[in-house]
């Protein structure tokens, strides 16, 4: 990882190099990638998260969770080659469980790449009308002779810019979805089929671009023997991706505010004023000690999910959770630990302001804190009062 760092420095530097015009990831950035996911794969990180079926180690939840805290921990955020290329999302990318739903035949032709990290995948889920209620897509598949045809737009969809292999959702029962009893089919769909079309990086917080993209789908055809799991039973896939997906999200906030708090605790050890350190300074001092209250009960609560999770008991509650309550301290952790810093927390030179905004866009993907409170409250109204 260093070397290749240090080797393309000038390119990981300068965000008109890794974003082209159109926002999406240059092909020199995606080439680079590609050699980290390939030396990730011969060490065995890559596929640490993957099933054992698919040739994964199988990570346990609170395997997971401590693998993504200790890299965030130890990594400053502006180091987007070790979180976004090292080990891939436990669902969208990489060896992804929706992959055990896929037909054996095709699975077979595909599932070397994707294990070596030559081959990427991405989840075409989300539209520009349909987030947190996947009720409201309007991408359809529409019956033609030996399948279906899609079309429709995606957007928010992470890795697409580089992906092989697209998981697209959409409608095949309109009259389902509009009784909100299922309708929607995921399809495994091969991104250089004629009609998938990945338009553009989306800029976010100052960025030139970034790895979110939008998708066009134009009369792209496929196959039944391309559907993933079953024809209107896509809800269920999705959603369980969505579950991991937030008590990663909190692994990673936990990791994250860990890293700013050891950046601010350095910083009053060795910050000057009026003739002494500024951790003598009992507002600094009551700083640190918010961050670190904060932080240890969300690494305590995350932990505790996962371990929930290995268990096999339900825990969307608790999920909802944690994603809602890491992702809003890491952003008070970053915030105050920027304070500490006092001018120099605003400079791009200690990665504090890549974080601090990295942190902010983290409570809205996978549901916003407004929809993990919504489902907290239900969970609790059926009933789930276990705490």
């Amino acid at each position: 990882m260093a070397p290749l760092e240090d080797k393309h420095r000038d390119l990981l530097e300068d965000p008109a190099r890794i974003f082209d015009e159109r926002g999406l990831t240059s092909p020199e950035y995606q080439d680079v990638s590609r050699q980290v996911r390939e030396l990730s794969a011969e060490a065995g990180f890559y596929t640490l998260y993957g099933a054992e079926e698919l040739g994964g180690a199988n990570l346990s939840a609170t395997g997971i969770v401590a693998v993504q805290e200790a890299m965030h921990h130890k990594y400053r955020p502006d180091r987007i080659l070790v979180h976004e290329s090292v080990i891939p999302s436990p669902f969208t990318n990489g060896l992804s469980p929706l992959l055990l739903e896929l037909n054996p035949q095709l699975l077979a032709e595909r599932i070397d790449a994707i294990r070596d990290g030559v081959a990427t995948l991405c989840f075409a889920l989300s539209e520009p009308d349909a987030g947190s209620d996947v009720f409201n897509l309007r991408t359809k598949a529409n019956p033609v002779e030996g399948g279906w045809m899609i079309n429709g737009q995606k957007q928010w969809i992470s890795n697409a810019a580089h992906a092989s292999h697209a998981f697209v959702f959409a409608v095949t029962d309109p009259d389902a979805v509009r009784e909100r009893r299922g309708g929607i089919t995921c399809f495994f769909v091969d991104t250089d089929t004629e009609g998938f079309s990945v338009d553009t990086g989306i800029p976010m917080m100052g960025s030139r671009g970034s790895n979110a993209t939008i998708i066009s789908l134009t009369d792209v055809r496929v196959s039944p023997q391309q559907i993933v799991g079953e024809e209107g039973a896509a809800l269920r896939l999705a959603l369980g991706g969505i579950s991991r997906g937030r008590l990663t999200m909190s692994a990673t906030c936990v990791g994250l505010a860990r890293w700013a708090l050891d950046m601010a605790v350095e910083y009053a050890n060795a910050r000057r004023t009026f003739g002494r350190a500024i951790g003598e300074h009992q507002m600094i001092q009551a700083k640190l000690a918010d961050m670190a209250m904060e932080i240890y009960l969300c690494h305590s609560a995350v932990l505790r999910t996962a371990e929930m999770v290995d268990a096999g008991r339900a825990s969307i509650k608790e999920t909802s959770i944690v994603k809602a309550r890491c992702t809003e301290m890491v952003g008070k952790v970053l915030d105050e630990a920027i304070q500490v810093h006092g001018g120099l927390g605003l400079t791009n030179e200690l990665g504090l302001e890549a974080g601090y905004r990295y942190a902010r866009m983290l409570r809205i993907p996978d549901g916003t804190s407004e929809i993990q409170r919504r489902t907290i409250a239900k969970r609790l109204l059926r009933g789930d009062l276990d705490l």
